[in-house]
């Protein structure tokens, strides 16, 4: 089979499987509305990039609109990281500064309009067969690479703020949001890795070799599209977002504070008295157990202002709300499983029991505490 052929094949499978699963996104019952939107809108862009492998007889008699659609890519990582936001942040809402996110993709056609979309027909043409040795054409491949990697960096660190705010102020074990941006951001790197090479290939003398790269290119970004397919269907609540004017404990702690903490924390009467009240009503009430426990819910139930709660087991406890919680569930645990009279318990009951909603999790923070498997522990306290 011809490798144009097979790859338009490839191209127009993509393309459905994107625009199906766009429709989905766009219907769906949901909650965050605005996030499936965005990644819908991300998923229709991605879907017109594709197109330009099968579209040969249609450019050469719609220029314009086949320029207008290289440019488009400058729209896919901006919409991407709103995505991330909207995923991230249930307080997230789309203003009208981010159509600053525009701005690239605005300058990009109003560089390429003299030359290109100002052009008569017959220069049209001509300037279009020879566009990989302009300058209008480096500068637009320069500004995609630039824009790349701002967003990529900025996701990043979006992503890092919002493990280190969920570890600080919620106890629920599931981290899939985390674990879903992060695959998708470093997929999207090695994506772009990959056709950021392939362009370089169109400066040069091999030819040949940029066709199959083309040629993967389609099949990558095939494969890609059905992993998210498969994510949709598999997760179809994936996300849990947080508020995005939670601060972290460091942030919220004066210096002077910070350095009279760190010094001994014992020495504060308030302190220690806090942390006594705190333990002692983690022992007796066992709010833990709660699989959806969050700091906020903590604070009520204790009668400590949240931003205190935070600052004293964050900072003055030097733990992660997720691990003291956590900790609480598997001294619980470790109780069950010592005891005889449960010895008929399975793991997966023992850890709904004590608050855990994930078997992987729960291993892992049993492991991590105890450097024993659930069944390992077990089989040695008999």
């Amino acid at each position: 089979m011809n490798r144009l052929v097979f790859l338009s094949i490839v191209a127009a499978i993509g393309i459905s499987v994107s625009l199906l699963l766009a429709f989905f996104l766009l219907t769906i019952k949901t909650s965050n509305k605005q996030a499936n939107r965005l990644f819908a809108a991300f998923l229709i862009l991605s879907a017109i990039d594709l197109s330009g492998f099968f579209i040969f007889d249609f450019i050469s008699s719609h220029l314009n609109l086949e320029i207008f659609r290289w440019t488009t890519s400058l729209l896919g990582m901006p919409l991407f990281y709103l995505y991330v936001l909207s995923v991230c942040y249930t307080d997230f809402k789309l203003k009208a500064k981010h159509l600053l996110h525009t701005i690239p993709f605005i300058l990009v056609n109003l560089i390429l309009t003299p030359r290109f979309y100002l052009a008569d027909g017959i220069e049209k043409s001509r300037v279009f067969e020879v566009h990989n040795k302009m300058p209008e054409m480096y500068s637009f491949q320069l500004i995609v690479e630039i824009q790349y990697v701002f967003y990529i960096i900025s996701v990043l660190l979006i992503l890092k703020k919002y493990r280190e705010v969920y570890l600080e102020n919620y106890a629920n074990a599931s981290t899939s949001t985390y674990k879903w941006l992060m695959q998708m951001t470093i997929v999207f790197f090695a994506a772009h890795s990959i056709v950021a090479t392939k362009n370089l290939l169109r400066y040069t003398a091999f030819h040949d070799i940029f066709l199959w790269a083309n040629v993967f290119v389609g099949l990558f970004a095939l494969c890609i599209t059905c992993w998210f397919v498969l994510k949709a269907l598999n997760y179809p609540e994936l996300f849990r977002g947080i508020n995005s004017k939670l601060e972290l404990a460091k942030d919220i702690l004066p210096k002077s504070d910070k350095i009279s903490a760190e010094v001994n924390n014992s020495a504060n009467p308030v302190i220690a008295s806090q942390i006594e009240s705190l333990t002692q009503y983690m022992t007796a009430q066992e709010p833990y157990l709660d699989p959806s426990l969050t700091i906020q819910q903590l604070s009520n139930q204790i009668n400590i202002p949240v931003r205190e709660l935070s600052v004293l087991i964050n900072h003055h406890m030097n733990q992660h709300f997720f691990d003291f919680v956590n900790e609480y569930r598997i001294q619980k645990a470790m109780g069950i499983l010592k005891n005889q009279a449960k010895k008929d318990l399975t793991i997966l009951e023992i850890l709904y029991e004590v608050g855990f909603n994930s078997k992987s999790s729960f291993n892992t923070s049993f492991k991590k505490y105890t450097e024993l498997t659930p069944t390992a522990y077990r089989n040695s306290s008999l």
